[in-house]
C-alpha cells in the first residue's frame, strides 16, 4: 500500500516480514546497548557478559520498547529502561541455575554460568547485574519522575512482591501439593511480575496516563500466564536440544506447574484463553497494536 492509501493491500507474507524485521531491529539495538553497558574489563565482567550477551528472545526489553512506542514515546528514550529489565532477567537466570536453586547445567544451548565460571563468581555476576540494572535506568536521559517511576516498578517486580517472592514459593513448594490459588500466586510473582513491569515501564517512559499504564500491566499479566503455561507444556513435550535448556527439569525437581495440576490438554486451552485476553486488552486500549498481536501469537506457539 502506498503512503496515501492507494494500491493493493500488503500480503500476509509481506506483513510477516515487516514484523520480523521490527523484532530484529529491537533486538539489535538492545544487544548493542547491553554490550556497551558492561565493558570487557576483567573476569567478573566476563562472567556477566557470558550470560547477558548469550542471545535469547529479549522479550521483556522488546515489550518495554514497544509499549513506549504505543504510548506515544520515542523508542530510543526507553532503551536504557529496556536494558535494565534485561539485566535483571539475566541476573535471575544465573541465580536460578545455581546448585542451591534449580541446579541446571544448560541455558540457551550453552553451559550455565556457574559451570563455566564457578559458583561464587556466577553468584557475584548475578548480583552485579542486578545493581547495574538500576544504575543503567537511573543514569538514563529520562525526566526524573519517569526514571523514579520506572525504577519503582522494576524494584517491586524484582523483590519479595515479585520475582524473589515467587522463587521462594517455587523452592519452598518442591515435593508439596499446592492449591490452585497458590500456583497462580507463585507464577504470577516469579514470571508474570517482571513481564508486567516491562510493559508498564515502557508506558511510564513515554509519560502515559494511569489508564494506559494499567492496561499495559493487565496485558503483561495475561501474557505472563500464557507464557508460563506454554513453558510448562514445553518442559514435557519438547527436548533439551530444541529448548536449549534441560527438558523434564520440572518433574526432576518436583516443581509445582500448571501442566502437572491440569494436564496438557487443559493447559493448551488456558494458553489460548490468556492470550486472547491479552489481545483484547490491546484492541481496547492502544492504537496500532499489530506488532504486539503478532508477537503474542509467536510466543504462545513457540517451540523453545
Amino acid at each position: 500500500m502506498s503512503i496515501n492509501g492507494s494500491g493493493p493491500l500488503p500480503s500476509e507474507g509481506s506483513k510477516l516480514i515487516v514484523m520480523k524485521q521490527k523484532l530484529e531491529y529491537y533486538k539489535q539495538i538492545i544487544d548493542s546497548r547491553l554490550d556497551s553497558l558492561v565493558p570487557e574489563a576483567g573476569r567478573l565482567e566476563e562472567s556477566m557478559r557470558y550470560s547477558l550477551l548469550a542471545g535469547g528472545k529479549r522479550i521483556r526489553p522488546v515489550l518495554t520498547l514497544e509499549f513506549a512506542r504505543l504510548c506515544g514515546g520515542r523508542v530510543e528514550d526507553a532503551l536504557d529502561a529496556a536494558c535494565a529489565v534485561e539485566m535483571l532477567h539475566a541476573y535471575s537466570l544465573i541465580h536460578d541455575d545455581l546448585p542451591c536453586m534449580d541446579n541446571d547445567e544448560l541455558r540457551r544451548g550453552r553451559p550455565t554460568n556457574h559451570i563455566v565460571y564457578g559458583e561464587w563468581l556466577a553468584l557475584l555476576a548475578g548480583d552485579a547485574l542486578q545493581a547495574e540494572a538500576f544504575l543503567c535506568l537511573l543514569r538514563s536521559g529520562l525526566p526524573a519522575e519517569r526514571k523514579a517511576g520506572a525504577a519503582e516498578l522494576l524494584a517491586r517486580a524484582a523483590g519479595r512482591e515479585g520475582m524473589c517472592g515467587g522463587q521462594y514459593l517455587d523452592l519452598d513448594s518442591e515435593s508439596k501439593t499446592l492449591t490452585e490459588a497458590q500456583l497462580y500466586e507463585l507464577h504470577g510473582k516469579k514470571t508474570g511480575a517482571v513481564i508486567a513491569a516491562a510493559c508498564m515501564m515502557g508506558a511510564v517512559c513515554a509519560g502515559a496516563g494511569a489508564e494506559q499504564v494499567k492496561a499495559a500491566e493487565d496485558y503483561g499479566k495475561a501474557l505472563g500466564l500464557a507464557f508460563q503455561i506454554r513453558d510448562d507444556i514445553l518442559d514435557i513435550e519438547s527436548s533439551s536440544e530444541v529448548m536449549g535448556k534441560p527438558a523434564g527439569s520440572d518433574r526432576k525437581n518436583q516443581k509445582s506447574t500448571f501442566a502437572f495440576m491440569y494436564g496438557l490438554e487443559k493447559c493448551k486451552g488456558l494458553v489460548a484463553e490468556y492470550s486472547e485476553k491479552a489481545l483484547r486488552i490491546l484492541i481496547d486500549n492502544f492504537d496500532d497494536p499489530g506488532f504486539l498481536f503478532w508477537l503474542t501469537k509467536e510466543l504462545i506457539n513457540r517451540k523453545s
